[in-house]
């Protein structure tokens, strides 16, 4: 089986899992990590994980099946991060969703659904532990029944919401809040990528939130 992985960024942290993934599955798959759609090739299933790029049909038509991992209840939650806006929501269970690619953002046939817990002490980077890890059991998933998944649409029945793309603002504290109030905000955010910052007497402070170990 020949397999493509399109991750956008080669600083995001799911290439740490990515990695991990590819040398441990069987020889008698060939995976290629790729940065850009511009280096797709072809082949049996093309994986898109946090991807930032357009994939058109005529890119996912080189392969017999390009699917994509979403960390949400679909319909519910098409769009940009939305984990992230879940728990800053107060949300402790995560479903994460594997799908097939469509044109339409988020609103192809459902392959398989897997439920997480989220705790609600957890920071930024163990919640990508946990979600990344979900996002390797769904893609073994795929290529271990790639030929017997009949994959179900989504629920017409439900209407889809949508989530919008976070940007640097919305990791601005409020220095009038507490700590407590905003600490499902302040947990989500990668103090290297996102930090959480706050604007106070005319200076602006990073915040960087560890566990004491």
């Amino acid at each position: 089986m020949k397999i493509s992985i399109l991750c956008s960024s080669r600083t995001h942290p799911v290439n740490t899992y990515l990695e991990k993934w590819i040398r441990e599955l069987d020889p008698k798959y060939t995976v290629d990590l790729i940065r850009t759609k511009n280096d797709l090739t072809n082949g049996n299933i093309l994986f898109l994980i946090s991807c930032d790029e357009i994939v058109s049909l005529e890119d996912r038509a080189r392969y017999d099946k390009t699917l994509v991992i979403h960390a949400s209840d679909l319909p519910l939650g098409r769009g940009w991060s939305p984990h992230i806006w879940q728990i800053v929501e107060g949300a402790t269970e995560i479903t994460v969703s594997l799908l097939e690619a469509e044109d339409v953002v988020d609103s192809g046939d459902i392959w398989k659904k897997l439920a997480v817990h989220i705790p609600l002490n957890a920071l930024w980077n163990e919640i990508n532990h946990v979600i990344f890890e979900a996002e390797l059991e769904l893609m073994s998933f795929a290529i271990g029944q790639f030929d017997l998944v009949t994959p179900q649409t989504q629920e017409a029945a439900i209407a889809p919401t949508y989530y919008s793309r976070r940007t640097p603002k919305d990791s601005k504290l409020d220095a009038n809040l507490s700590i407590q109030d905003q600490f499902d905000q302040i947990r989500v955010c990668d103090p290297d990528r996102y930090p959480a910052y706050f604007d106070l007497r005319g200076e602006r402070y990073l915040v960087r939130l560890e566990k004491k170990k």
